[in-house]
């Protein structure tokens, strides 16, 4: 927990990890903290799991909450770690934040609840009454309405930031680049602002955004965090360089639905055993494959390293 106290440092390439299983379809825990160390060594700024890439719907609470604390123990306070840590229920929500905060977590990203379509109100009370369950875990809202149903207005995330002391910012998966100028607009640059959307990363960070939890990610780690560090040096054509690059591979992780491509891409270098994806989710198809072996090699400078680190015996 060595960055609760100070959320705003959690800032650049946030890596949501996706939640490798056996070919039986376990959790496998040695195939995640493989992927925690190739991060941290790729040089990731910080670490989250349990967002919609590590298929959090398909596992138990009990199964998420394992893996938070197999990831914290990875981790080791070497970069900030804010895990996903909703549900469409409430009660399960306060279950896993608090098994998070008690693994020693520095955020917690609670999604909007799904399905139910809340109003505005009602999913002020929502974080309302999460943050003020934990008072002292910094809380962050995960707004992804092509999944949920519900899009969180910008002037719920400013009255929350502004009523509720540690509701600290929001990853914005949302298409809608006005959403994201507005919320900033509404709350001011203290707010954190990460993007859940590979495209919109980089023209964030021109409002003030902190940084991007971006799929990406996980096949490309280095390139994803080299270009925060690019833009943050001022080197805004490297910048560039990198989100043009990368355009190949954040193609390849949507030719058929996240995770399971990207699932792929990781076994077939090694990096887990298997690309197993739970149902309702099936892997990649013949012709899905085709067209992920074709945007794989068309971004092959941009996939990182993944010597000394390979367990799939590929």
């Amino acid at each position: 927990m060595k960055f609760r106290s100070d959320p705003a440092q959690i800032r650049g390439s946030i890596a949501p990890l996706m939640t490798p299983f056996t070919s039986d379809g376990a959790v496998d825990h040695a195939g995640l903290t493989n992927l925690v160390n190739w991060q941290l060594a790729s040089g990731s700024h910080g670490i989250s799991i349990g967002g919609s890439t590590g298929e959090p719907s398909a596992q138990t609470i009990a199964e998420r909450a394992e893996a938070i604390r197999t990831v914290a123990t990875a981790i080791g306070d070497r970069v900030p770690f804010m895990p996903g840590t909703g549900s469409a229920k409430l009660d399960e929500t306060l279950e896993l934040t608090a098994a998070a905060r008690d693994a020693g977590v520095d955020a917690a990203l609670i999604i909007t609840p799904y399905y139910a379509r809340p109003t505005q109100e009602a999913l002020y009370r929502w974080y309302k009454t999460v943050a003020e369950e934990f008072p002292d875990l910094p809380i962050v809202a995960y707004n992804v309405p092509s999944r949920t149903a519900v899009d969180i207005a910008p002037e719920t995330v400013a009255r929350l930031f502004h009523d509720v002391e540690n509701f600290v910012g929001v990853k914005e998966t949302t298409k809608d680049f006005e959403h994201f100028s507005r919320v900033l607009h509404l709350c001011g640059p203290e707010l954190l602002v990460w993007s859940g959307i590979e495209l919109l990363c980089l023209p964030l960070l021109a409002l003030g955004g902190a940084g991007f939890v971006s799929a990406t990610a996980n096949i490309a780690p280095a390139a994803v965090a080299q270009m925060f560090e690019a833009w943050e040096a001022g080197d805004f054509d490297r910048a560039r360089t990198f989100h043009y690059g990368l355009h190949p591979l954040v193609d390849l992780l949507f030719v058929e639905t996240n995770p399971a491509p990207g699932k792929w891409v990781l076994e077939q270098r090694g990096l887990i055993s298997s690309g197993h994806v739970r149902p309702p989710l099936i892997e990649p198809t013949d012709a899905g494959l085709q067209k992920i072996r074709q945007l794989m090699t068309e971004g092959e400078q941009y996939l990182t390293p993944v010597d000394g680190f390979q367990i799939g015996g590929h």
